[in-house]
């Protein structure tokens, strides 16, 4: 965790580290996993991307 900046990440209330739209971004590609603030757009239950707006 050393290397992120406070804007890449929260903690969720139940203490999981989530990481924001700006830390995706940073790194450049979808992991395909299904991230709450995935910017490219993938669906985890479809396994598709969708356009984002």
């Amino acid at each position: 965790m050393n290397n992120l900046d406070p804007e890449d990440f929260y903690y969720s209330p139940e203490g999981f580290i989530v990481f924001t739209e700006k830390y995706h971004l940073k790194r450049g590609h979808c992991c395909q996993s299904g991230c709450k603030h995935c910017p490219y757009g993938f669906d985890k239950r479809t396994g598709t991307f969708r356009n984002k707006k």
